[in-house]
């Protein structure tokens, strides 16, 4: 994550997922990222199924939340270093800290503000981890280990 200040850190600091083009959020790409069908696009937006479109007319809540949905999965994205593969993974798979449901499946049900927190979190908690040097993590590892086993 390198030295970016809190204020700006709800926002990736690169776009791995080539969601964005040309300065414009490629929706059908977000969409299909997910995996979301036209319904489920309108059930986390909000709308009729009819009205979902990925063209310059589509809804202002469907682009909303889809650029909602994508700078979570960019964000998701730099923990794995821009893999698309194990980010696409990680968003399909149950996940026990999650309630064992997997991220894709917490946007679809309208929790992607949670899913969102927890995503922010966990990137806090790496860099964190990144800024504590190698000697004081293995004396840390040390001493949890043998605290253990006594």
């Amino acid at each position: 994550m390198g030295r970016t200040a809190p204020l700006f850190r709800t926002v990736p600091a690169q776009h791995h997922l080539g969601f964005w083009t040309e300065q414009a959020l490629n929706a059908k790409k977000v969409a299909e990222f997910y995996d979301f069908d036209k319904r489920e696009i309108a059930k986390v937006a909000n709308v009729a199924p009819s009205s979902v479109r990925y063209d310059h007319k589509i809804p202002k809540e469907v682009a909303e939340r889809l650029a909602e949905i994508a700078n979570i999965a960019e964000l998701a994205a730099q923990f794995f270093a821009g893999d698309s593969i194990k980010t696409a993974l990680w968003f399909k798979t149950p996940n026990p800290l999650l309630g064992q449901i997997c991220p894709r499946d917490m946007v679809r049900y309208g929790r992607y503000d949670r899913l969102r927190q927890f995503v922010l979190e966990a990137l806090r908690e790496s860099a964190a981890e990144a800024a504590v040097p190698e000697s004081l993590t293995s004396v840390i590892d040390a001493t949890t280990h043998a605290t253990a086993t006594a």
